[in-house]
């Protein structure tokens, strides 16, 4: 039966625009220091899209590496997933557009719009779907932003944290008992209005008013976010460790949204979860949103922190609020990545053009 089929991850791959924004640039914006930012989020640079990049040419790129990663033909993804709060155009959907970039003319191509979560959201999707049917074999699923575009430069709480960037994976079928397994998903709509871009939809479409306000860039209240994380991030654990008959011991990597590093280590810190075995990328690109978490899963594949078989508990939360969780036996899938660790150059008022360095195909880790 097709429902008995196990979907796991073939294949993983990133991109990162090049242009860096590093904090002595984001401090002056906001009106403090670099360490400040350092400090308080331990966010050190976050990449940004080009004034003619959209959302889907940075996901392209990444769909691009991840059949490459996954050794198989564009021609033959049949679903074609993305999620993104940040899409091209309010229609048609960004899948759409990816689809046509990347040559995936078979595809079936979707959205799917929960924020931050997006990516597991959307992994769900793609995972049911090919357990349901026999007559798509491989499905593509993308996270990706592209939050400069969006961002008032002046606002501390948002420009230190949001960046830019796209990760995506192949998933298909795969051996028992590697694959995903324990999806749980939720939503609490009374909590939509925390954190959003107010205007640009059919509430608030756009005028010259809402040009003034810079009602489009993004709002958040921090409080009641660092509130809601903190205490949905626990649960999550906890929920996907019950419904697994897991305990910590038995869980070898959580991946999860990067909200911030230094919130992030605390509340593993707080959990229990060895430093060793959290994966923290957001040093490095910042919050990126439903890129962060699949970004996050392949950096540990491409640093040889995973092996086949080792078990990785998957944790998201974004605005809606939404959040999830799923566990994931490791396929021994390879990851196509960018070195993130590229050294800055002397930076510019725009931002810094880093030489884009040799992608590295690694296996996981």
């Amino acid at each position: 039966m097709t429902g008995e089929r196990r979907i796991g991850v073939l294949g993983m791959g990133t991109h990162l625009p090049p242009t860096v924004r590093t904090n002595a640039e984001v401090a002056e914006g906001v009106g403090v220091t670099p360490e400040w930012i350092r400090e308080r989020t331990g966010v050190l640079k976050r990449h940004v899209a080009g004034p003619d990049e959209a959302a889907s040419d940075l996901a392209a790129h990444a769909v691009r590496a991840a059949a490459q990663a996954a050794g198989i033909d564009i021609a033959d993804i049949g679903l074609l997933v993305c999620g993104t709060s940040t899409p091209d155009e309010l229609g048609p959907s960004t899948a759409c557009r990816i689809q046509t970039l990347v040559g995936a003319s078979s595809a079936v191509a979707l959205d799917v719009s929960a924020a931050c979560s997006g990516w597991l959201f959307a992994a769900k999707v793609a995972h049911d779907w090919l357990r349901g049917t026999e007559e798509i074999r491989y499905a593509a699923v993308v996270g990706v932003e592209t939050y400069s575009k969006f961002l008032d430069p002046a606002d501390r709480g948002t420009a230190v944290l949001f960046a830019d960037g796209a990760a995506a994976a192949i998933l298909g079928p795969v051996p028992a008992p590697q694959g995903f397994t324990h999806f749980s998903l939720g939503s609490d709509g009374a909590l939509a209005d925390r954190v959003l871009i107010p205007a640009g939809g059919s509430r608030l479409p756009a005028s010259p008013a809402t040009l003034v306000g810079r009602d489009h860039c993004i709002r958040m209240d921090g409080r009641t976010i660092s509130r809601f994380i903190t205490d949905v991030f626990p649960r999550l654990i906890t929920d996907a460790l019950e419904r697994g008959g897991l305990s910590m011991r038995d869980v070898d990597c959580v991946v999860a949204h990067q909200p911030n590093p230094v919130l992030l280590r605390r509340m593993g810190a707080d959990l229990g979860i060895p430093a060793d075995r959290l994966v923290v990328v957001g040093d490095e690109v910042g919050n990126i949103g439903a890129a962060s978490t699949p970004y996050a899963l392949a950096r540990a594949a491409s640093r040889r922190q995973l092996k086949p078989g080792d078990r990785v508990l998957l944790a998201v939360f974004g605005a809606g609020m939404t959040w999830g969780s799923a566990l994931l036996t490791w396929s021994g899938a390879h990851a196509i990545t960018p070195e993130a660790a590229a050294a800055v150059p002397a930076s510019t008022t725009t931002g810094t053009l880093v030489p884009r360095p040799p992608e590295s195909e690694g296996v996981p880790r």
